[in-house]
């Protein structure tokens, strides 16, 4: 690949840890370096992705903050558990277990402590001399490095954030995640609607066909249903990443066919239909919806938290009122509903599991207070001002239990700044640490 070199690692680890006898899963990284330096000694850099339940990025060329820290690093970037060439969890392949019970117990290994476990074991197979390496955590992937400043922290030389800072308490605080990011959503669909006015009536043309069909939705290419509260949806990628004001907007341009023969009913067009579903990725990453919710639990059950949440509000994100009521319909964010695995059809068979895992209340710890009050591991970390994804207010509370911890604070980006803007960002957070950039 043009200014790019990689090496492709197929690892095997346990699935469970804790047993002596636990089958083993397949563990993918692919190592990236620049032209040339693929025998030199340079440190190691762990890339972990967002999510939970999505693979690593896939490099077509050097862009972007990988190819800066390939000016100085063995950039390894790892499907973690679950995803891409790691033991891939997908509909068809949770189907060969016998019950829900049997799937439930096997997706509960796949979490950020597990993670952590993984990528201490790539570390001691891909490192020279067993010496520690940087880790960058981008979202989910945040998450997973504060568990690694938590539970293994001498397998780090430095942690660089972005957008990656989780709540720390014990017990299940998604609640007050989707108190906050109910809130923070409600912003961004004010300013979607202020920049773009003639998509409210647009959306409420949509919202309302779609509780006027039968059954009170469309089938979509997929032989998924497509309803209001599912057209909601959209602001998941819509409403919280550079970009995505306009995306959706243009979206909704071409939400309708044309009436070429007149007196036929009008009708959404194939293009919005599939359209809709290329912009989420709950079929093709079915851990996301399932594991969601489980990133906020320790040692109790989420329970539908973000559902729960959502009924508080009463009508406020009521698609189809607000549409009758001449009101702009409120598009939702990162959120998952249990009436989605009716309504998805690749995630209809695993509504049992789904259930389980929601009412599960034996989570263990992911986070440790302690370790991270006494952090010795350099760390930097982008807080984004107006992030949809990770609050901001909660990330400050996190930021305050890490000792040493330089951050960063933004408004400059949204939660998608390492892939808009990847060279600065990262540029900026190594900045922090070698004292060339001021502290925030």
């Amino acid at each position: 690949m043009p200014e790019l070199r990689l090496r492709d690692h197929h690892l095997i680890v346990p699935l469970d840890y804790s047993l002596n006898n636990s089958p083993g899963i397949s563990i993918f990284a692919r190592e990236v370096v620049a032209p040339g330096k693929e025998d030199q000694q340079m440190p190691f850099l762990l890339y972990l992705q967002g999510g939970p339940g999505f693979e690593s990025p896939r490099p077509l060329e050097a862009r972007g903050w990988l190819k800066k820290a390939c000016e100085e690093f063995h950039v390894v970037l790892l499907d973690q558990r679950g995803t891409g060439l790691s033991t891939p969890l997908t509909a068809s392949s949770l189907s060969q277990f016998k019950s829900a019970k049997e799937q439930a117990e096997y997706l509960q290994n796949f979490r950020a402590d597990n993670i952590v476990k993984d990528a201490e074991h790539v570390r001691s197979c891909l490192v020279p001399n067993d010496e520690p390496w940087t880790v960058l955590g981008q979202s989910y992937g945040g998450f997973c490095a504060v568990a690694y400043l938590s539970f293994a922290p001498g397998g780090l030389r430095h942690a660089l954030l972005t957008g990656g800072l989780p709540p720390l308490d014990v017990g299940c605080s998604a609640e007050l995640v989707y108190r906050a990011c109910f809130k923070r959503v409600l912003l961004q669909n004010l300013k979607f609607y202020d920049r773009f006015p003639d998509s409210v009536k647009t959306v409420q043309e949509v919202v309302l066909h779609l509780a006027e069909a039968e059954d009170s939705g469309v089938t979509l290419p997929s032989g998924s249903k497509l309803t209001p509260r599912g057209l909601q949806l959209l602001g998941l990628s819509g409403l919280g990443s550079s970009g995505g004001f306009e995306r959706l907007h243009y979206l909704f341009e071409r939400a309708w066919d044309p009436v070429l023969v007149r007196g036929c009913k009008k009708q959404l067009s194939y293009f919005f239909l599939r359209m809709f579903e290329n912009w989420l990725s709950f079929d093709t990453n079915p851990l996301y919806a399932l594991m969601h919710e489980s990133i906020y639990c320790q040692g109790a059950a989420s329970n539908w938290a973000a559902e729960r949440v959502r009924q508080e509000l009463g009508d406020k994100f009521d698609a189809v009122k607000a549409a009758r009521d001449g009101q702009p319909v409120l598009f939702t964010g990162e959120m998952v509903f249990p009436w989605m695995f009716d309504e998805i059809a690749a995630l209809r068979p695993l509504k049992e599991v789904a259930n389980i895992l929601a009412e599960k209340e034996d989570w263990p710890l992911l986070y440790n207070k302690k370790a991270l009050n006494a952090n010795k591991v350099p760390v930097a970390a982008a807080v984004y001002y107006e992030d949809m994804y990770v609050n901001f207010s909660i990330s400050e509370a996190t930021a305050a239990e890490i000792a040493g911890i330089r951050l960063w604070v933004t408004s400059e980006y949204m939660h998608s700044g390492l892939r808009d803007d990847g060279a600065r960002v990262l540029d900026y957070l190594l900045g922090m640490l070698r004292g060339r950039k001021l502290l925030h």
